[in-house]
């Protein structure tokens, strides 16, 4: 419980920061609430209300939702918020030196060494969706990563809470101007799922006169407790720190990420510092899951390889591309990697 508590309050934190700091910017910051509602499990929002009552919480609790599926109900959580991340960072950029398109092959010391010559750091934090070093951390056994798809539609239904499904391959709704943006179709990288295809054929059945305006797909980073890894990189790195496994929380999760690394390198106390360990217990279920996968693919007979650690690729035929299914590195059809943790183009 207390794990949660400051989970929860760390996530609040990062919301007050966003708000301060949208006022003085355009990034289409508007408050919501938002909602997780579930279509068959009553039990589970019964004891996810109970939780947040005990943790000083005050839910709003809807026996049905606004959104065109049957449910059993939703939690709400009022004064939330969402705003455009594109526009957010091109504020914040401003001013700012950033070096782009130099590929760090490895690092030695404190040193990144790159095709052009070695950088030299004093500190040096890990913000590469997947950490890209495998000598230390073991995050290729504490992670793995999973896709998701988002249909952007114009002349769809306007909703004033944002939704999202309690269960993993459930379906997300939310509004941005007049367009709902239809969230689903998810799967693990390398694997099968509705994709696209899923998310079309419901539109078409629940928005018959809506238009796709856009379509495109998420990766992210899924650890082995729910919670991300912020913090010392491994017990043997001292000046390397790393930001990954938000678990499709990245809004709050990057925040609380900037805020608490800024204090580890600044040596000052972060109350939130142990429950993001990134060298806490791996002693959980998904720990076999992940090895499972590696093994299975590693035994697996093709000539399609990844070039991270040797998994076998499958042909992702959505998407054109070579996916990983054991850590989610992606390639397309030419083999130039898309996705990390691979450092390099497909064999």
């Amino acid at each position: 419980m207390e794990q949660a508590k400051l989970n929860l309050a760390a996530n609040e934190d990062a919301l007050q920061e966003y708000a301060k700091l949208c006022g003085e910017m355009e990034c289409d910051f508007e408050r919501k609430t938002s909602y997780v509602y579930s279509r068959d499990n009553e039990r589970k929002l019964e004891q996810e209300v109970g939780v947040l009552y005990k943790m000083g919480c005050n839910p709003k609790i809807a026996s049905t939702c606004e959104i065109p599926i049957e449910t059993v109900g939703a939690v709400g959580f009022a004064h939330q918020a969402q705003f455009h991340p594109l526009k957010f960072m091109a504020q914040l950029a401003k001013g700012l030196n950033i070096y782009e398109n130099t590929f760090v092959k490895e690092f030695v010391g404190n040193k990144a060494v790159t095709n052009h010559g070695e950088i030299k750091f004093q500190n040096v934090i890990f913000a590469t969706h997947f950490p890209i070093d495998n000598k230390h951390g073991l995050y290729f056994l504490k992670m793995y990563q999973h896709r998701s798809y988002v249909l952007a539609l114009k002349g769809a239904a306007n909703y004033n809470g944002m939704y999202v499904d309690e269960a993993m391959n459930g379906m997300s709704f939310r509004n941005y101007k007049d367009m709902l943006l239809l969230g689903g179709g998810d799967h693990r990288t390398g694997k099968r799922g509705g994709n696209w295809k899923e998310l079309r054929a419901f539109a078409n059945h629940y928005y018959p006169y809506a238009d796709e305006e856009y379509h495109w797909a998420t990766q992210d980073c899924m650890t082995l407790d729910e919670m991300p890894y912020i913090g010392q990189y491994s017990r043997s790195t001292h000046n390397a720190f790393v930001a990954t496994g938000f678990n499709k929380w990245g809004m709050t999760s990057s925040m609380v990420a900037a805020k608490l690394l800024c204090d580890k390198i600044l040596a000052k106390e972060n109350p939130y510092e142990e429950i993001y360990n990134p060298s806490r217990s791996m002693l959980k279920p998904q720990l076999l899951i992940n090895g499972g996968e590696a093994l299975l693919n590693w035994l697996t007979v093709t000539e399609k390889r990844c070039p991270h650690l040797g998994c076998a690729l499958k042909w992702n035929p959505v998407e054109h591309s070579w996916d990983c299914p054991c850590h989610g590195s992606r390639f397309d059809e030419s083999g130039k990697v898309l996705d990390n943790p691979a450092n390099g183009d497909k064999r």
